[in-house]
């Protein structure tokens, strides 16, 4: 269901017409914001929009344009910003009435650093309350009877509906690459530190990532290398040349790569169908994939629980103890279970981080990219959960990039591999994840 054949467009592909004279910024936004009217009554992607506010930054990049001047890496292309985002000119509240009506005087860096590269801010999308567990409106594109996953809803259900090209997420336990596995589009839950997080709700410090989705890999590097720099505000990010992660994918891998299948001690929680379909896809790729074991992983999803129960808490508990009646009952609840993390268990699970970080380097060394399940299975019917991070967390107090590529589907809904690479090297990551959708597209 479109409502103009431009929203059918990636990001890479409406960028190029739109530098060559094909389209105008302005004609995009709107045709952008025309699926937005012809589907938003069903999904319910967005917290804000101005589409008034939209079209005027749109004609101002038109006439920027006009001028001859240099044109920025996303210029005229629409972007949606997570409601945990501070943004100058439209308000962020964080899913949760206790910000309601809250205005930033300021964006954080992320949006910052889109304006400069020329996107055109079209809202801010749906977060569960707090970028936490308890779900918002938000509905699944492929059907608004099952969960868009959370906590990124809106970014990842407004890219999968075609109401923009692009969208922020956050990502602290799955928040980034599951809804990209439920809404069947590309997500990249980048390094942590590549993208800065100053003006970004914290609720991690040791987590808390930010991330971005698109409807192919090009895409995905196209934002990712705009947003990628250094900002010594943010405790995590590290000082670096900006990556050429579009220069990266588009030369490819230099040789044929194998990948470490890895099923991780999340496997018994995958459903069945979600394992065949994982397990079928593996044997395409033939002598290429080969499945590893890494026992310093066996407790690592105990020990992002304590990492990130332990830091809520230090986060949260005294927006609870200020707001008890604007938290929901089942966040409230798990604050005050957080609080049973001991500091002796918490520095217990940071300290494993790097004994694990350090085997899974030594697989990563032998092989391409560690190949795993992006969700326990397709997004789940109803809405009273946004569905199981457990694939997602390990990935996340490790620090290292993940992407999400919508390559299966499992009971007529979309089901995602998650491909898992060093530290800091997204580029090469990238460049792998192309190959690997181009040796299936081959093989079908």
């Amino acid at each position: 269901m479109f409502a103009n054949d431009a929203v059918k467009l990636t990001a890479t592909e409406a960028r190029d017409r739109i530098a060559k004279g094909e389209l105008t910024a302005e004609a995009y936004t709107q045709a952008c914001l025309d699926q937005i009217a012809l589907r938003d009554k069903d999904i319910e992607a967005w917290a804000f929009i101005d589409p008034a506010r939209a079209l005027e930054q749109a004609r101002a990049l038109d006439k920027h344009r006009a001028s001859g001047r240099a044109l920025g890496q996303l210029h005229g292309l629409t972007v949606g910003i997570k409601d945990i985002i501070d943004t100058a000119d439209m308000p962020t509240q964080h899913g949760c009435p206790i910000f309601k009506g809250r205005q930033p005087d300021t964006d954080a860096a992320c949006v910052s650093a889109l304006r400069a590269a020329g996107a055109v801010i079209l809202g801010k999308t749906v977060t569960t309350e707090l970028a936490n567990i308890t779900p918002n409106k938000t509905r699944n594109p492929h059907n608004p009877a099952h969960t868009p996953g959370g906590s990124s809803s809106g970014s990842a259900a407004g890219v999968a509906a075609h109401m923009m090209p692009l969208a922020l997420g956050t990502q602290t336990g799955g928040s980034v690459i599951r809804p990209a596995s439920f809404n069947g589009v590309h997500g990249l839950k980048p390094t942590l530190g590549l993208i800065s997080r100053t003006g970004v709700l914290l609720q991690s410090h040791t987590l808390d990532t930010v991330g971005v989705y698109g409807r192919s890999l090009g895409d995905l590097a196209l934002i990712a290398e705009a947003l990628s720099g250094h900002d010594p505000s943010d405790s995590v990010s590290y000082d670096r040349t900006r990556p050429r992660l579009v220069e990266a994918l588009a030369a490819g891998t230099a040789v044929k790569p194998t990948f470490a299948v890895f099923k991780s001690p999340a496997w018994s929680v995958a459903e069945e169908p979600a394992k065949a379909a994982f397990l079928a896809l593996v044997g395409r790729l033939g002598a290429a994939a080969s499945e590893v074991t890494i026992p310093e992983m066996d407790d690592i999803v105990a020990h992002h629980g304590n990492v990130m129960s332990a830091e809520n808490a230090g986060y949260y508990g005294p927006l609870l103890a200020r707001h008890p009646e604007g938290i929901s009952k089942g966040f409230t609840e798990r604050l005050q279970a957080s609080l049973k993390v001991t500091g002796g268990d918490y520095v217990r699970s940071l300290n494993a981080r790097e004994t694990a970080y350090a085997a899974v380097a030594r697989v990563l060394d032998q092989n391409a990219a560690i190949l795993t399940l992006s969700s326990t299975g397709p997004a789940p019917k109803g809405h009273a959960s946004t569905g199981n991070a457990i694939f997602n967390g390990m990935w996340t107090l490790l620090g290292v990039p993940c992407v999400s590529l919508p390559l299966m589907t499992v009971g007529g809904m979309p089901f995602g591999l998650q491909l898992v690479g060093k530290r800091r090297d997204e580029a090469r990551l990238l460049a792998t994840a192309r190959h690997v959708e181009t040796l299936l597209a081959s093989k079908r």
